[in-house]
């Protein structure tokens, strides 16, 4: 007899539904999953969440409560079902995602890709970053936006996830990427995918804890960052990574709430605010570091 698979429900309002299903299609701690969203009608939406293994129950409490709140984990069930392969099934179901001249597809639609886009090839099944989030489309917005405006020869995409970032930058500029991130998981996934798109030999990704390894201060002034993470991450790296980037640089910060977003950009001291994109409740914002002024000695200590 086939084992049986878990999945995790719960119904709410359509906002809180769409920030979790954000919150643990990015996660790389839940293993193996997939989430879909369903309209009961009533602004009432429902979230299931389906596990190709066994669920860890707490780690998706832990989810749920950070992304919805302590009393939406509590009303979240977990419920046994006869085996499917549930998570390939809700893979295939989601459709390629575009973003301006990027589409990002799973690798059912390959054969879909319009010959005037850049295709991103993305198992979604391995984690997260499948370029539904709004997060990771604002990035790709702006990155669009910023190829046609200037030529950027060091980028360094900072919390890489499954690499779509990073991808799409070495597709889109022909130039070499730095990818790091925190997570040994993330790394393994996101150097499956750069594989996948055949973007090898432009992109090298790194496991990193923060923005100061040798490997990134080796490879600076960065002409692009990305830092698709968190608020709080975003303040802690500001004056290192301000460090790494070259005079005139962009600084793509992301995965931030329309609120959280003045609190970022006061962290970044000599950067410009350019401009600032809204999707799905979520804020991308693209900085510029200011130029020196030409013709001004910095000033020395006085004794």
């Amino acid at each position: 007899m086939a084992p049986a698979t878990s999945i995790a429900l719960l119904e709410t309002d359509e906002q809180t539904a769409r920030r979790l299903a954000d919150a643990v299609g990015e996660s790389s701690t839940a293993g193996n999953f997939a989430v879909s969203l369903a309209d009961l009608g009533a602004a009432r939406w429902r979230v299931a969440v389906y596990f190709g293994d066994a669920a860890d129950e707490g780690v998706v409490r832990a989810l749920v409560a950070g992304a919805a709140g302590h009393a939406a984990a509590g009303r979240l069930r977990f419920e046994r079902v006869a085996a499917k392969d549930w998570v390939r099934e809700s893979i295939a179901a989601l459709s390629p995602v575009a973003a301006g001249r990027f589409l990002v597809h799973g690798g059912h639609d390959r054969g879909r890709v319009p010959v005037n886009r850049i295709g991103i090839e993305i198992e979604a099944a391995l984690a997260f970053g499948t370029g539904h989030h709004g997060t990771t489309r604002g990035c790709l917005l702006a990155l669009g936006r910023l190829c046609k405006a200037r030529r950027m020869s060091r980028v360094l995409d900072l919390g890489t996830g499954s690499g779509v970032l990073a991808i799409a930058a070495a597709r889109a500029l022909r130039r070499r990427v730095l990818a790091t991130d925190i997570d040994p998981a993330a790394v393994r996934v996101a150097r499956a995918n750069v594989r996948r798109n055949r973007a090898a030999p432009l992109i090298e990704v790194v496991h990193a804890d923060g923005v100061v390894p040798l490997r990134v201060r080796q490879r600076a002034p960065f002409d692009l960052v990305f830092a698709n993470i968190l608020l709080a991450p975003l303040q802690r790296i500001a004056a290192p990574l301000a460090k790494l980037t070259a005079p005139g640089a962009r600084l793509l910060l992301s995965g931030l709430l329309p609120e959280q977003a003045n609190a970022a950009l006061a962290a970044y001291r000599g950067f410009a605010l350019e401009r600032r994109i809204r999707l799905d409740g979520w804020t991308t914002l693209v900085l510029k570091r200011r130029m020196r002024r030409a013709g001004v000695a910095r000033r020395r200590p006085t004794s």
